[in-house]
C-alpha cells in the first residue's frame, strides 16, 4: 500500500512538515528505515539521532523543534500511539478465508454467526455459540457449552474447555488453555483429596491473551478477565482470580487462586503473587517481586518481599556492600568484646 506524507498526517491526527506529496510505500524500525518507509522516535534519544535517520518521514512528538532533519516529519502527541495505528495500513493481519474445513469436527447444535473460519483439525464440542466472524486456527480444541463472542481470533493448538465464555474482539495466541481446573485439593490424612473445579472462566471484551497462558476455571463461581486486559506468553492465572480492566500482565507472571488485581494495574516479568490478596487499581509491581500481602491502589512495589519500590531501590544499592558490612560488624563486635574485657578487668 502506498500513502502520502500528507494522507498519513491525515490518519494520525498530526502535522506534517516537509514534501507532503512523498509516497510513502512501508514501515520500519528508526534505524534500519529507508526512503520509502515511515518510522517513529519513541524518545528524546531517537530525535537527537533524527540528522542520521533515513526514513522517508518519521512520526515525532509536538514538541521540539527539530530543525536538523531532511525527512519528512509528523508531529503527534504520541507517535508511539500513532504509529501503532497506522502499521495495520501498510501490513493488514492475514485472516483465514470463511468456511470449514472438512477435517475440523463440529459437535451438536453449534450455532455461528457470519463469516465463520475453522481450519482443519479444529474440534468444537456440542452446544457452542459463536458471534460473528470467529477464526479458528489448527488444532484448536473448544469444549461443550462455550459461548465466543463476534470479531474473536482463536490461533492453533488453544484449548477452551467447557462452559467458558469468551467476549467480543478477543485474541488468544497459540498453545493457551483456559478452563483447566483450578488447583484444589482438601489435606486427608497423608493424601490429598481433589476439591472439584466447578466454576468457569469470562473473558470479557477486548482482552488479548498470550502464547501458553493457563487460566484456571474457577473452584465455584468465574475466574473472571476483565475487558482490556492484556497477557504476555507464558502467564498464570489460578482459580477464582478476577483481573481488572486495561490491567498488564508480562510474561512469566503466576497469581495465585482468590486475588484481586485492580484496574489498569501493570505487574512486570516473573511477578509472584499469592492467593487471596488484593492489588489495587493503578498499582505497579515490579519485575521478579514476590507480593506476599495487599498492594494499596496506586503504590508502586518491587522486590521480594515486595516493599515500595523507594525502599526497594535503597535495599537493592546495599546489597553488594553486604559481605563488607559483615565482615567489619564482626570486627566491632571483637574490639567491643575486648574493651568490656578490659573493663571488667580494671573494676
Amino acid at each position: 500500500m502506498e500513502l502520502t506524507v500528507a494522507e498519513i498526517a491525515e490518519m494520525v491526527g498530526g502535522e506534517a512538515a516537509g514534501d507532503l506529496g512523498r509516497p510513502i510505500r512501508g514501515a520500519a524500525a528508526f534505524d534500519s528505515a529507508g526512503a520509502d518507509d515511515i518510522t517513529f522516535a519513541m524518545s528524546s534519544k531517537f530525535e537527537k539521532k533524527l540528522a542520521a535517520c533515513a526514513a522517508g518521514a518519521v512520526i515525532v512528538s509536538r514538541k521540539p523543534a527539530l530543525d536538523n532533519t531532511s525527512c519528512c516529519l509528523i508531529r503527534v502527541d504520541n507517535p508511539q500511539l500513532a504509529f501503532a495505528r497506522l502499521l495495520p495500513h501498510f501490513y493488514p493481519p492475514a485472516r483465514q478465508a470463511p468456511g470449514v474445513s472438512p477435517s475440523a469436527q463440529i459437535g451438536e447444535d453449534f450455532t455461528c454467526g457470519q463469516a465463520l473460519s475453522v481450519a482443519a483439525f479444529a474440534v468444537i464440542g456440542n452446544r457452542v455459540t459463536c458471534g460473528d466472524r470467529v477464526t479458528i486456527h489448527p488444532s484448536t480444541v473448544i469444549g461443550d457449552d462455550v459461548t465466543i463472542g463476534d470479531d474473536v481470533l482463536i490461533y492453533p493448538h488453544v484449548t477452551i474447555l467447557a462452559g467458558c465464555r469468551i467476549g467480543s474482539r478477543v485474541t488468544i495466541h497459540a498453545g493457551t488453555v483456559i478452563g483447566s481446573d483450578g488447583f484444589g485439593f482438601a489435606p486427608d490424612g497423608e493424601r490429598y483429596q481433589k476439591i472439584p473445579q466447578v466454576g468457569t472462566v469470562q473473558i470479557d471484551d477486548d482482552v488479548e491473551i498470550g502464547a501458553v497462558n493457563t487460566i484456571d476455571r474457577a473452584a465455584l463461581g468465574k475466574t473472571w478477565i476483565q475487558r482490556g486486559v492484556k497477557t504476555d506468553n507464558l502467564v498464570h492465572i489460578a482459580h477464582n482470580v478476577t483481573v481488572g480492566e486495561n490491567t498488564i500482565l508480562v510474561a512469566q507472571v503466576g497469581i495465585a487462586g482468590s486475588t484481586n488485581i485492580g484496574r489498569h494495574a501493570i505487574l512486570l516479568g516473573k511477578v509472584g503473587v499469592s492467593g487471596h490478596l488484593n492489588v489495587g487499581d493503578n498499582a505497579i509491581i515490579g519485575n521478579m517481586s514476590g507480593v506476599g500481602k495487599d498492594v494499596p491502589a496506586g503504590a508502586i512495589v518491587s522486590g521480594a518481599p515486595a516493599m515500595a519500590h523507594t525502599t526497594w531501590r535503597r535495599v537493592h544499592r546495599d546489597f553488594p556492600k553486604l559481605p563488607e558490612m559483615k565482615k567489619r560488624i564482626a570486627e566491632l563486635e571483637k574490639r567491643l568484646a575486648a574493651l568490656e574485657n578490659e573493663i571488667q578487668a580494671r573494676d
